[in-house]
């Protein structure tokens, strides 16, 4: 199949891990993948689509577009996928609106009704789509690691615990609100420091903090220099949705891992086999004084993570789940509609009906 993918851009970080990440194993496959920035214009969005005829299928990423806009696109391409990697029907954790949003909520089941395929961050996102359409037309795949790309963490003997944080400005705020429990560790835990890998940096009063600025080429040996990695997110609605990136990339590099049992970090993460779930400030230091003072335990710990990783949200094994899904959709949507130039009647936000090809 020749795809398309309609993204933010080819460097986002959802389009990186959740479609380029695979385009070796679809090619082995004999798909072909081409990535296309979605347009922001109002006009550029009323010809979404006329030049994808030739293609396959079209992969929309995460972006809910106006009702208008979905059935412009759905009626001009072939196939049509959804992908997506949180839960964007709501608004964020810190939003001061709240998390309802009934126009995001109208977009999302515009979106998923139209689409053939949907894809699926995680079983939270999945059964919020099968409200609106049937269940084989959604498939689960997780967001991925290249585990390859990750050094495994050496754990030596000795010497003080260095936590690892790694997020953008944008999810350091949940770290900001996790800020008591985490001074806590940093003064119930002797030579305990926090190394956080992000664009934007706190302070947290009685641990210290090592700033270490995010890039693309230093991530995975500036998360394997560490010994722990600390997972939290608040427990909503919104992040239920979250598919655990940061979690994963932790235990790529062979880290133990702390995070409270929130939407997928309780999956990725058991007690005493891939790290420590902990709700209240005492479990979590308890959970870090215990890793803190046993090397054996954190190497355990991590090489079981990254096994998990490997067996299960590798780059390798998301690519086997893709390859399934778009056999499932050509077998099922085995007739596409021929490329042809489609004239219809629209109307838009402004209210005005045009006509457009």
């Amino acid at each position: 199949m020749r795809l398309v993918a309609l993204a933010e851009s080819e460097s986002h970080v959802c389009c990186r891990y959740r479609l380029t990440a695979f385009r070796a194993a679809l090619a082995g496959a004999g798909h072909t993948l081409e990535v296309r920035a979605l347009p922001r214009s109002w006009f550029g969005r009323l010809a979404l689509g006329r030049d994808l005829t030739s293609y396959d299928a079209v992969v929309l990423q995460r972006k809910l577009l106006p009702p208008w806009a979905v059935a412009l696109l759905r009626r001009r391409v072939r196939r049509l996928v959804f992908d997506f990697d949180d839960a964007v029907w709501l608004r964020d954790s810190y939003s001061p609106k709240g998390f309802d949003d009934p126009k995001r909520a109208a977009r999302f089941r515009a979106t998923v009704t139209a689409c053939d395929l949907v894809i699926a961050g995680n079983d939270y996102l999945a059964a919020a789509a099968r409200k609106f359409v049937p269940a084989d037309r959604v498939r689960v795949i997780p967001t991925c690691v290249d585990v390859a790309k990750y050094p495994v963490a050496e754990h030596g003997p000795g010497g003080a615990v260095r936590l690892v944080w790694v997020g953008s400005s944008s999810t350091l705020k949940g770290l900001e609100r996790f800020a008591p429990t985490l001074s806590a560790i940093g003064r119930a835990v002797p030579g305990a420091r926090l190394k956080l890998v992000s664009d934007r940096f706190a302070g947290f009063p009685g641990l210290p903090v090592e700033r270490c600025v995010w890039s693309e080429a230093t991530d995975a040996e500036e998360i394997a220099a560490a010994d722990v990695g600390i997972g939290w997110v608040p427990e909503d609605p919104w992040s239920r949705g979250k598919c655990g990136l940061k979690v994963l990339q932790y235990q790529a590099a062979g880290l133990p891992v702390v995070a409270n049992p929130v939407g997928v970090q309780a999956e990725f993460v058991r007690n005493d086999e891939t790290g420590f779930l902990a709700t209240t400030t005492d479990e979590w230091v308890h959970a870090v004084r215990a890793l803190a003072a046993d090397a054996a335990l954190r190497k355990r710990l991590g090489a079981a993570g990254r096994h998990q990783v490997e067996a299960r949200y590798s780059v390798a094994a998301g690519g086997t789940k893709w390859c399934a899904a778009l056999a499932d959709l050509v077998a099922r949507v085995a007739a596409p509609r021929p490329a042809r130039m489609i004239r219809e009647a629209v109307r838009l936000p402004n209210g005005r009906g045009v006509h457009v090809e």
